[in-house]
């Protein structure tokens, strides 16, 4: 079975009960998720969560502090019905707007980014990072993961 590792980093940015998120449009119907992506060959994972935010969603951000890690390993079906034993690590950052203003990306992998009130996020559809995230940021567990 082939084995495939990806690393990404992502930002929670909230300000004024509203937590900045795009929509994620690759493999199927949109769907929210927190500003970020993958690691590119020798990038620094700070340098990573910079990077993406800006493109996503026109913002540029300080990072602020590392909230944790989400490590997860999902089979993935390829083409011809092949399985692949994928493992995805996404490091979690706690961010604040510098400065930009908020647009869309094109040709990305999200098409619109826009502020949702913390309340209406449990009604969006969303990825799971979302509430992990939003987890790390409400709990701040030590260990950088929440406890189970």
């Amino acid at each position: 079975m082939r084995k495939t590792l990806r690393v990404a980093a992502y930002a929670i940015c909230v300000r004024d009960g509203q937590i900045l998120l795009a929509r994620w449009i690759d493999g199927g119907r949109p769907e929210w998720t927190l500003p970020g992506g993958g690691m590119e060959h020798g990038e620094d994972p700070h340098d990573t969560v910079l990077r993406e935010v800006e493109e996503e969603t026109g913002y540029r951000v300080e990072v602020t502090g590392l909230l944790g890690v989400r490590s997860h390993r999902p089979p993935l079906r390829r083409r011809f019905g092949r399985t692949v034993d994928h493992h995805g690590v996404g490091l979690v950052y706690e961010a604040r707007i510098t400065g930009g203003e908020l647009r869309f990306e094109v040709g990305g992998s999200t098409d619109m980014a826009q502020w949702h009130d913390l309340d209406a996020v449990p009604g969006l559809n969303r990825v799971p990072l979302v509430d992990f995230g939003l987890r790390l940021w409400r709990e701040r567990p030590m260990a950088g993961r929440p406890a189970d």
